[in-house]
């Protein structure tokens, strides 16, 4: 065998069609374009993501995050802060915004277990974490839920 004897498998390659090439072609005039509109013209089509004029589904999507309407959020206060009250002081929103402690009580606050707690208080908020209300009432303090 040489190499000019070489060819591909019978079926497996087919002509290139030829456009434009007069009427009896069967590809002649429009040369398979059909009549007018986008895909007929130089450069014509759709491009990706196209919707036929309708906002297309990439621009209608938020690109960053979203905000959940129905999320809570609380302002987080551990219970090594509550040092700076005095012993058997009732801790609340008020008394930590007055404090400084936070600057805002969004849906409510949440006391996180983390630090020491060294006096015994009555501390009322929305939430607890186990090891904060164990902390807390380890000293014969309340940890109440409001």
């Amino acid at each position: 065998m040489r190499l000019h004897e070489l060819h591909p498998a019978e079926g497996s390659t087919t002509a290139a069609k030829r456009l434009g090439r007069g009427v009896g072609s069967g590809l002649g005039k429009t040369s398979g374009k059909g009549h007018k509109g986008a895909k007929a013209r130089s450069g014509g089509g759709k491009r990706p993501g196209f919707e036929g004029g309708q906002m297309p589904l990439y621009r209608r999507v938020p690109k960053k995050g979203f905000t959940n309407i129905f999320g809570t959020e609380y302002a987080a206060v551990n219970v090594e802060r509550l040092n700076c009250f005095e012993d058997g002081f009732t801790v609340d929103a008020q008394a930590l915004l007055d404090a400084g402690i936070i600057r805002k009580t969004l849906d409510g606050v949440k006391i996180m277990g983390d630090g020491e707690l060294t006096k015994k208080l009555t501390v009322k908020a929305a939430k607890f974490t186990a090891s904060a209300k164990e902390k807390i009432e380890a000293l014969g303090g309340k940890a109440e839920v409001i």
